[in-house]
Formats: structure tokens, C-alpha cells, sequence
């Protein structure tokens, strides 16, 4: 599983299409977010930095609600975008979520193991763990 990193505004233009994990290493305005769902309008997630979800206006966040795109907080620990454009998420961490699944653990208790475990947000941990049960 991959999560696109977009470090400027001018590159929310440049995107595939198909992309459907984005983090956005910028303030992102209103404006922004618009361009990244008409720009990738098969777009699940939108991922910010701690420090930028306060900045996120409350509408914004009731129109991904209503198109069901998650905004989540997290980080891409280690990432250096001048080698390569995409976060990859571990496919150990992906076995390991659906290892504890198949445990019959709770979600909540998974979200906090692996994301201690991984230094991935516990919101992204759930979205795997959603998106790997319906897969």
C-alpha cells in the first residue's frame, strides 16, 4: 500500500487520476483540497500533519464527511521525497494487521499495537484494517 506525498500546491495538478492515499506536506487552503478531490476524484484519504489539522476548516471537513473521504492525522516518519514520491507502507505491517484480525482482536486494540509498532497514525492503522476486510 502506497501514500502519495505532495509537497506544493502546483503538484495537487500533476496527480494521477487514481490515486487514493495523499498526504499533503503543506497547509492546505480550502482551494487546495477542492483541486486534490477534482484533480483525483477516486481519493479515499487525505492525510495532514498534526500540526495542520487545526488549521482545516470545519466546512472542509463536513464535505469530505459527505463525500466519505477520510482526513486523517499522521506523518510519512523517514521520508524523503527527492528519492521517490510515494510512502510505501510495509507489507509486514499489513500482515501483521490482518494476523491480528484473523486473532479475532478488537480493532481499537490493533489500531494502538501496530501503530505503536509502526509509527503510523491509529486512524491509518483503521483505515488498512477497514480496506483489507473488504478487499
Amino acid at each position: 500500500m502506497r501514500i502519495r506525498v505532495v509537497s506544493s500546491r502546483e503538484e495537487i495538478f500533476t496527480l494521477n487520476p487514481n490515486e487514493r492515499l495523499v498526504h499533503l506536506a503543506f497547509r492546505p487552503s480550502n482551494k487546495d483540497i477542492f483541486g486534490l478531490i477534482e484533480t483525483c476524484p477516486k481519493i479515499e484519504v487525505i492525510q495532514l500533519p498534526k500540526s495542520y489539522m487545526s488549521t482545516v476548516s470545519k466546512s472542509i471537513e463536513m464535505f469530505l464527511q459527505m463525500q466519505r473521504i477520510q482526513l486523517l492525522e499522521g506523518d510519512v516518519w523517514g521520508h524523503r521525497k527527492d528519492i521517490n514520491e510515494y510512502f510505501t507502507i510495509p507489507s509486514s505491517v499489513i500482515e501483521k494487521i490482518k494476523m491480528m484480525k484473523a486473532e479475532g482482536k478488537a480493532a481499537e486494540e490493533i489500531e494502538k499495537k501496530v501503530a505503536r509498532e509502526s509509527k503510523l497514525n491509529p486512524g491509518m492503522v483503521g483505515y488498512i484494517l477497514n480496506k483489507e476486510i473488504t478487499a
